[in-house]
């Protein structure tokens, strides 16, 4: 890690039984496919964020990349090395970045500490994550980061997605059934950031997004009418997901688009407060009483053997201390017994 601090397991310990810290700046996680632009969107942000005397808290969770275009506090790259895991586990690339994130995962106790003594510092937490989306997404270790930052402060997943790219009307669908595949996942406050609008206004995904009939117009002019079919039923039942999401339009190239980013990132901290919270606390609340009603339960079980000495296991009258012929010589004169 770039900064040093003592072991602590007391963040892990918090993040499963206390309240969120509503006093820490938010978290905000990128995520998205690969090639979209989450390092240069990182980068930009960054940038916008410093320029305004409200410095960033920057966590860099890609253990592949060779480079870090930005300052950053916190680097897996400082406790893991990439090419060592693939060499040591025999590992291939994705596996690699998989085993580096669950190695991570172990220390992820003292980021949380870190973020949480830096506080008073920064406006807010800037974590980069790895190109490759599913070894994040839909890794355990994944889940793990995301649940801890969530647990223990208002956190926020951004998902970038590339505007020259999402023309395609099916490349579009994909990205827009995987933002909502980990919305769902996380149950988080969620911004779609459409990257790239220097190259392409991303203009057009909005439509399709307000407009059926705009993104069926441009199905029918792609070829392949399987996918066409599968894009148009996606549409439909995504309907319901598109109303309430949170859309910008950005350029990591200029910079456009940041100052927006950030209002909707302070929308989604109060929908945090508002949203996840009462859930995690419903969450909480019910894990408890089924601990509870667990100890319970035990605790019957306990009395009624103590209250009824025959129901408790038969002790073993007899205990081999030889070897095994010993021991079938004395199992076969019991049995002739």
């Amino acid at each position: 890690m770039a900064e040093s601090s003592a072991p602590s397991s007391a963040g892990a310990a918090r993040t499963l039984t206390s309240q969120p810290d509503l006093t820490i700046p938010p978290s905000i996680l990128v995520l998205g496919m690969a090639g979209s632009g989450k390092t240069s969107f990182v980068q930009r942000l960054t940038a916008y964020l410093h320029a305004r005397k409200t410095p960033p808290y920057v966590i860099n969770l890609d253990p592949a990349t060779a480079n870090v275009p930005y300052p950053v506090n916190i680097d897996i790259r400082d406790t893991v090395k990439y090419k060592q895991v693939m060499k040591d586990y025999g590992l291939g690339p994705n596996g690699a970045i998989i085993t580096s994130l669950n190695l991570m995962c172990t220390k992820f106790d003292q980021v949380l500490e870190m973020i949480r003594k830096r506080a008073g510092q920064y406006s807010a937490c800037l974590i980069d994550t790895p190109g490759q989306i599913e070894a994040f997404t839909w890794s355990a270790s994944g889940s793990i980061i995301t649940d801890s930052l969530a647990s223990s402060h208002p956190t926020v997943v951004v998902y970038v997605v590339d505007s020259a790219r999402a023309t395609n009307p099916t490349t579009f669908m994909s990205n827009m059934l995987y933002a909502c595949s980990i919305l769902y996942r996380t149950k988080l406050p969620f911004i779609v950031v459409f990257n790239k609008a220097d190259i392409v206004s991303p203009a057009f995904a909005k439509s399709w997004m307000k407009d059926f009939e705009r993104f069926d117009q441009a199905l029918e002019e792609n070829r392949s009418s399987y996918m066409n079919d599968l894009s148009r039923s996606l549409s439909l039942v995504l309907d319901e997901f598109y109303s309430d999401l949170k859309t910008v339009a950005v350029s990591s190239a200029t910079g456009e688009g940041m100052e927006e980013v950030m209002i909707a990132v302070g929308e989604c901290v109060e929908q945090y407060k508002n949203e996840y919270v009462p859930m995690y606390n419903r969450v909480l609340a019910e894990k408890s009483k089924l601990d509870l009603q667990d100890k319970e339960r035990k605790s019957n079980e306990m009395e009624v053997l103590s209250m009824n000495p025959s129901l408790e296991p038969p002790i073993q009258e007899r205990i081999h201390l030889g070897g095994v012929e010993e021991e079938n010589a004395e199992d076969a004169n019991l049995l002739r017994g």
